[in-house]
């Protein structure tokens, strides 16, 4: 056995484990949902092969309505993008200058990102309870009673409110991310900069932003890809309710799968989330693709 031989077989060793948790966690749950995606199947029966019937149902039954999920995923996405992440690069660059308890407003920034978003929700049902509610209170306590709503509870504003929380909670993530790319800017670059008589906002725009660039990239993946995702608050907060008003994908493929019985049809979402996450990745991917 030449030593060549040995090194490699070293390596591939070392690798095997990791590459064995890979395929049993990602890999193989990938492979059984695309399988039961193509079947008919209530969860104790036997899986009958139905071929593509369920992706043609998933898109044209009126009484699924992916239609208005998949919008409302959208929308959080964009908002994500449009409001998360200027925010948190706001913070990012405000925090990475010399400011008076920075290690402070750091860990405060990013607590919500630690708590569990089972306590989030439960601490945002709180806030927005039409009795004794936070907000409410306070709506009341300036004479705005008018403007008091059942927030959760109404069609028109259930949306929006189960979007905060979760625009709330990873802003502190996606500003720490970024604010780590910022601490690794070249002072020196920054310095010429100040010297050349650049303004701390040309600074921002014309050096820091641009050399964070990975960064963003990596914030918008995770943002998108998050809020297509996105489950847990949301099942919290409205369940998908009211009246489907608040349904994301993830919903309702719960429903599907532990409401309805119909686990090829669950699975049919679950592939269907799992293409459109990669979708969007090699997209913004190639968006933010830097020329050599």
């Amino acid at each position: 056995m030449n030593k060549s031989f040995r090194y490699k077989l070293n390596i591939f060793l070392f690798l095997l484990p990791a590459l064995a948790l890979f395929v049993t966690i990602l890999i193989a749950p990938i492979v059984m949902s695309l399988m039961y995606s193509l079947t008919k199947w209530n969860g104790f029966t036997t899986p009958e092969f139905i071929g593509f019937k369920n992706y043609v149902e998933l898109f044209t039954s009126k009484s699924i309505n992916i239609s208005r999920a998949l919008k409302n995923a959208f929308l959080l996405a964009l908002l994500s993008c449009c409001i998360q992440l200027p925010f948190a690069l706001w913070l990012a660059l405000r925090l990475a200058r010399p400011i008076k308890g920075k290690t402070a407003l750091l860990s405060i920034y990013f607590m919500p990102v630690l708590i569990s978003t089972v306590v989030i929700g439960q601490l945002w049902l709180k806030i927005y309870n039409p009795d004794y509610g936070v907000l409410n209170v306070l709506l009341r306590a300036v004479g705005l009673e008018k403007w008091t709503q059942i927030w959760l509870g109404d069609k028109k504003y259930a949306l929006g409110a189960a979007f905060v929380p979760i625009l709330w909670q990873y802003v502190g993530y996606h500003m720490l991310l970024m604010y780590a790319g910022i601490k690794g800017v070249p002072t020196e670059l920054t310095e010429a900069a100040l010297l050349d008589g650049c303004t701390p906002s040309q600074v921002n725009r014309y050096i820091i932003i641009p050399y964070i660039r990975p960064i963003l990239r990596v914030s918008v993946i995770f943002a998108v890809t998050g809020s297509l995702k996105s489950f847990d608050l949301i099942y919290v907060l409205t369940n998908g309710g009211p009246s489907h008003t608040t349904e994301v994908p993830s919903t309702l493929m719960i429903s599907m799968l532990f409401l309805r019985n119909r686990y090829g049809m669950g699975s049919t979402i679950a592939v269907m989330l799992i293409i459109l996450c990669f979708f969007f990745a090699l997209v913004i991917n190639a968006v933010f693709k830097e020329e050599k």
